[in-house]
Formats: C-alpha cells, structure tokens, sequence
C-alpha cells in the first residue's frame, strides 16, 4: 500500500500537481463555427476549473481529416492556436496546468464533414458507431458512420506528421503538455486491433505491427515537445464501435513498455464507466504498472471513496473525473470538505450556450448567493 492520498502533490517530471483530482477530457462542443475555434466561453469554463490538479482538455482534431463531430475545437489553424491561447491564459492566470488532447477520429466520423468522401481507417471495415452532427438548423443529431476507406501506407506517415505539428500548436498555445487520444474506438486504437485493423502490410498483421503507428505518433510528438511533456490515452477494456481484440491486452502491455522507454510522462488509462461495465483486473494493473515507469491515470465512473482506495493501492498514482466536473466546478475542494455534489443537466452537454456549461456555481457562491 502506498501513502499517497488524492490530496498529496503528484510530479510529472518538471511540471507539479499540487493534488491527484484531475480533470477528464470531455466533448461539449462549443467552439467556434465556422473553423472550430476555441472562445472565451470556453476559456471561462476551463477556468472554473483550474483547481484540478491537471486539465486534460477535451479531444481536439489534428487536421479537418481527424473531425469526427460537430462544433469540436482543432488545432491545425492560426485562429485555433490564438483561440487556444485565450482558454490557456485563463486557466494559468487562476493557478491552473492543463494539458490538450490530440484527437484523429479515423473511422468515427460521418461524410459530411469530409466534402461527401468517406472517413479514413486502417481498414475498410465498419464500425457500427454514430456521431453527433448538426444539420444546417443547427440542431445535433446522432448519424450512423458510413464504411470508412483504406488508408494507403504514404497516408499514414502524413498523419504522424499532422500529430507532431499539432503538438508544436499545443505549446504555441501555451499548453503545459499533449495527451495523445489513442483510447475509444478512434483512430490510434482502430491501428491497434487486430478487429480494425486487417492491413497487411507493415501497420498490421503481427502484435508489432498494430503498434507501429501509436509509435510513430508517440515518437514524433515528444521529439517534438519532450517526452516528459507527453501522456497518451489507452482503452483496452473498452470494445464498444467492434472494437473487441482477443488481443489487445498483451498488445496494451507491449505499448507500454514501449512507451516507457520514450520516457513519456504517463500513461491514462480509460475505463469502462457504464452500470455493470466489466471490472479492471488487478492483474492487468500490477502489468501495466511493471511495463511503465511514469506515472499511470486512470478515469472511469471514479468516486471519491474508489479513488482514493486505488491511488492507495500505488497501482495508480492519480484518478481523472469526468461528469463530476461539470456540475461541481470547485470539485477537488469538495471533495476536500465532504460537501455535497450538484447533479448536472445531461441535455446541456454538446453544444449550446452558457446553460448547463459555465453556468455551474462554485460551493461558496451557491452558499452565498
């Protein structure tokens, strides 16, 4: 058993976190049409926010190729990077650190935001999924993902590339580090699979293959912004999208020795967070801690009383939330005093205004109000 508690400073590398209570990355969709750009009102909701020990943004495409959703922010463009800037501003200014998740949805995207064309993936094969589209009413609506094409090999090498120069946006936008999205069904994890992954050539086939694009990205992006400025999403528990591997699990550990050995700052593990969702095992856990020497996250349907129990065990060193966040702006201090959670507006959570977003008081303000 370890003595820390999510109260207790965690490092990552140079950069410290004066707690464990992380913020998950989370789609609301409420950037900028057109072009995507981050805003000040999302500049206001992050900074609600700035007690958490880290912000993982919520996923931001590389390139209009790597869109999968409606009103998601990028950062691939000029006026992205300055929107970014404006969320990162507001965040620092409040004590906070936050880190950009670097999204390529790959196959879980719909036609039309691609001219008509279809998706790309590793393969040509379906993923069964449906996104959140807007129509030109601006009303969303889930839309089943047409059959993706084949990346051909040449393609695959521009994405690494579009990856590392989204990294090099992300500190131009005055992000403390990137979080790679290689969780959930998106792209990095369709390579992994052996389910989505059909190639046969020399991104898929054999264990070492599937892994190769996760490396090539991984590798790009802390060349480009150091290692220790870099974290990377994973979700081997998750099969949602046919994304069901029968080997994915030794394929997770192989990555993350991988990945150990980059020297990259940590590892998050994504979690299954639905009623009677499948447990982790702990002997995947005593694995993945064995296989990486950074520090390892997980987030998933946490509580306070389950995280704390596993940031105790040492098999993990800090618990990311999610929804919770939403409606508890102030979070990790109530947790710190054992106040008394709001409950969240689960209509208001892609897109819209102020409602059900940055409109969330603090403990003190709702006391005092």
């Amino acid at each position: 058993m370890s003595t820390a508690s999510l109260f207790s400073p965690l490092s990552l590398d140079s950069l410290q976190l004066p707690h464990r209570v992380l913020m998950a990355p989370m789609t609301r969709a409420r950037s900028s049409q057109p072009g995507d750009v981050p805003n000040a009102l999302m500049a206001e909701y992050y900074a609600q926010r700035a007690d958490a020990g880290l912000i993982i943004s919520e996923a931001s495409q590389i390139s209009p190729q790597g869109k999968g959703y409606s009103f998601t922010p990028g950062i691939y463009s000029e006026a992205q990077v300055q929107g970014w800037r404006l969320v990162t501003d507001a965040v620092h200014a409040r004590g906070g650190r936050m880190f950009l998740q670097l999204w390529h949805v790959g196959r879980i995207s719909h036609q039309s935001f691609h001219g008509g064309n279809a998706p790309v993936a590793p393969s040509a094969l379906a993923s069964g999924a449906k996104v959140w589209v807007a129509g030109e009413d601006g009303v969303g609506r889930m839309l089943d993902c047409p059959l993706p094409r084949a990346l051909g090999t040449d393609e695959i090498a521009a994405i690494v590339q579009d990856f590392r120069r989204a990294a090099a946006n992300a500190l131009r936008a005055g992000f403390d580090g990137v979080e790679i999205h290689g969780a959930n069904g998106y792209l990095i994890d369709q390579f992994l699979r052996s389910t989505s992954n059909q190639r046969d050539d020399a991104y898929g086939g054999s264990r070492d293959k599937r892994l190769r694009f996760l490396l090539e990205v991984a590798q790009a992006v802390a060349d480009e912004v150091g290692a220790q400025r870099v974290g990377v999403r994973l979700a081997p528990f998750i099969t949602a999208r046919n994304m069901a591997c029968p080997d994915i699990i030794p394929t997770i550990v192989q990555a993350a020795k991988a990945l150990s050995a980059m020297g990259l700052a940590y590892l998050h593990l994504a979690e299954a967070d639905w009623d009677n969702a499948p447990q982790v095992p702990e002997g995947f856990r005593h694995e993945l801690r064995a296989a990486f020497a950074g520090r390892i996250i997980v987030a998933g349907g946490y509580d306070e009383e389950r995280a704390q129990a596993i940031v105790a065990s040492g098999l993990v060193d800090a618990v990311a939330f999610g929804r919770p966040f939403i409606a508890n702006p102030d979070l990790p201090e109530r947790y710190r005093q054992q106040l008394p959670l709001a409950g969240f507006n689960a209509t208001q959570l892609f897109g819209g205004s102020t409602v059900g977003y940055s409109d969330y008081p603090a403990w003190q303000e709702r006391v005092s109000a």
